[in-house]
C-alpha cells in the first residue's frame, strides 16, 4: 500500500510490476495529479487529505491480508498535511517502521535525524536499509554509510544494503537482493 501519492510513480510501477489482486484506489487511497507534497498537491487540486479515507483502506487490507507492507511518501520527516508528518502517521498509527537512508553524502546525519524523529514521534523503527539510489562503489558505500558508525549513533540496526539495480522489473534479481537483507530481525522469514 502506497496510501497517498502525488503524479504517476510507485502504484503505478506496482501493478505493472507484481501480481496484485487490488484496485489502485486499494494500493493507493488517495491519488493526486501533481508531483508535490500531499497539502500543497491537495489544495491546487481543491481538495484535503482526508486521512479517514487511507485509514479505512488500511484497515480493510489488514482484514484481508496476513501481512501488509505500507510505503510511505519520502522521509519520516515529509508533511503529510499541513499539521502532520509521515513520522507522525506512523507514530500515532502504530506502523512497525523500517527507515530506507540512500547512500549519499550527508546519509549519516539524515539517519541520524529520521532516527530523532522516529523517537519523537513513537515511531516503532525496527531497523534502518541503506540503498544504492546510484551506482555506488564498496568504498563510497563504506565511507558514505559506515555501519558500524550508524548504529552507534542511532542505536537501530542496520538491515543490509541494496545494491543499485539497472532493471528494478527482474524479478529474480529483486529476490535475491531481498534475500540478502537481515530481514529476521522484523519477524520476516527468507
Amino acid at each position: 500500500m502506497k496510501p497517498i501519492q502525488s503524479a504517476e510513480g510507485d502504484r503505478e510501477w506496482y501493478q505493472k510490476l507484481f501480481s496484485l489482486d487490488q484496485s489502485p484506489e486499494e494500493i493507493t487511497p488517495l491519488y493526486f495529479q501533481a508531483p508535490l507534497a500531499p497539502p500543497i498537491a491537495a489544495a491546487k487540486e481543491n481538495r484535503t487529505v482526508d486521512l479517514a479515507v487511507v485509514w479505512q483502506a488500511l484497515t480493510a487490507l489488514r482484514n484481508r491480508r496476513d501481512f501488509v507492507l505500507v510505503e510511505a511518501l519520502g522521509g519520516l520527516g515529509s508533511p503529510v498535511t499541513d499539521e502532520l508528518t509521515v513520522a507522525d502517521l506512523a507514530g500515532s498509527w502504530r506502523l512497525p517502521t523500517v527507515l530506507v537512508v540512500p547512500v549519499k553524502l550527508g546519509a549519516i546525519a539524515q539517519a541520524v535525524a529520521n532516527v530523532a524523529l522516529a523517537r519523537q514521534t513513537q515511531v516503532t523503527l525496527l531497523g534502518i536499509i541503506l540503498n544504492c539510489v546510484q551506482p555506488r562503489t564498496d568504498a563510497e558505500i563504506a565511507d558514505w554509510t559506515p555501519v558500524d558508525l550508524i548504529q552507534s549513533l542511532t542505536n537501530i540496526p542496520v538491515l543490509g544494503c541494496l545494491p543499485y539495480l539497472d532493471n528494478l522489473a527482474d524479478l529474480d534479481k529483486l529476490a535475491k537482493v531481498a534475500s540478502d537483507l537481515d530481514l529476521e530481525r522484523l519477524g520476516v522469514r527468507t
